[in-house]
């Protein structure tokens, strides 16, 4: 692995069923990552445009009055299952690596008791210990998490945008840390400097400053189970270096999960950063001083949340729509 700043490691976010069964474990093998993160976005793409799902899905259309959900569940089951399988060597060697995650239905996300029991379902169903339930940091999120976490399912708390949502999940988490899981929580970045007018330099800060606080908040825990992760780091501003938002954001006991593509161009190019590691005085300083336009930070945290969820739900229920149509 290319960092080496103590505990920092690169998880790919991208699951896909013929990726899986080829070239997934021979990355592993060469240490181009050790973990993986899916979202149901990926899983939309993956399920509606790849054909390696096909097979499946013609014995599941064989099986009667199965809804929607079900085979979606089938399918993304069946893909974890093979991430989990490749991953576990790198678990049993060392339980902070090795993970791969799978969201609750984002149209549980208000709802507790349903998340709650859909994290355990999908856990006890896919059968490996190296998997992650992803939870969305809303207000019903924050007991799910706390509950998963205290039975000891491995968490991982997704759709960080603010510094307080970054240290209640931490808090949480670390109060329901009553065996070894693990957890991650996901702190979302480059999506602020879509969100903003572009600077002069065509440096976009703002997320890299935003991360960076959010990591400080989740590390004054001080819980070495529970980990910041870096997410949403593919680069989308035009001009922009691709790894730029691995490269910004290299810090220990850190996990960033990127597209492969990202993770490749991380890999192939010289390792400097852009913007040095401030403290919170001089981070707050510097996002004082970038332009947001007619926005605040807060009304930018709370649309790009509203924003995350509202995609999560629009990409799970095209796909059931599409899946219920076959």
């Amino acid at each position: 692995m290319k960092p080496s700043v103590k505990d920092f490691s690169l998880w790919c976010d991208f699951i896909e069923r013929g990726f899986l069964e080829q070239e997934f474990l021979q990355h592993i093998n060469e240490a181009h990552f050790m973990g993986a993160t899916s979202n149901p976005s990926i899983f939309a793409n993956a399920i509606l445009h790849s054909n390696a799902y096909q097979e499946q899905l013609k014995n599941l259309r064989t099986q009667p009055n199965l809804s929607p959900k079900a085979i979606y569940e089938a399918l993304a089951i069946e893909d974890i299952k093979l991430a989990a399988n490749a991953l576990s060597r790198l678990y049993a060697a060392d339980k902070d690596y090795g993970y791969i995650s799978i969201e609750i239905d984002p149209m549980l996300s208000e709802d507790t008791q349903k998340s709650i029991d859909e994290g355990k379902r999908l856990y006890e169903t896919i059968g490996y210990e190296n998997v992650m339930i992803k939870v969305p940091a809303t207000e019903a999120g924050y007991e799910v998490m706390g509950a998963l976490f205290r039975e000891g399912i491995n968490v991982n708390a997704t759709l960080i945008f603010t510094e307080k949502q970054a240290a209640q999940c931490a808090k949480i988490l670390d109060k329901n840390a009553k065996t070894n899981a693990r957890a991650v929580i996901s702190i979302f970045v480059s999506r602020f400097d879509s969100a903003i007018p572009t600077p002069a330099d065509n440096l976009p800060k703002l997320g890299v400053l935003n991360a960076m606080l959010c990591y400080e908040a989740i590390e004054e825990v001080g819980n070495p189970r529970i980990r910041p992760l870096f997410a949403s780091t593919g680069a989308k501003l035009k001009g922009l270096n691709p790894d730029y938002y691995i490269t910004n954001l290299i810090a220990p006991h850190s996990v960033n999960t990127a597209p492969l593509a990202t993770i490749e161009a991380f890999l192939s190019a010289p390792q400097e950063r852009a913007i040095p590691w401030l403290e919170k005085k001089e981070i707050l300083k510097q996002i004082s001083q970038i332009d947001m336009g007619k926005s605040s930070l807060e009304s930018i945290q709370q649309t790009l949340f509203d924003n995350g969820i509202k995609a999560f739900k629009e990409s799970f229920s095209q796909m059931l729509a599409k899946l219920g149509s076959l």
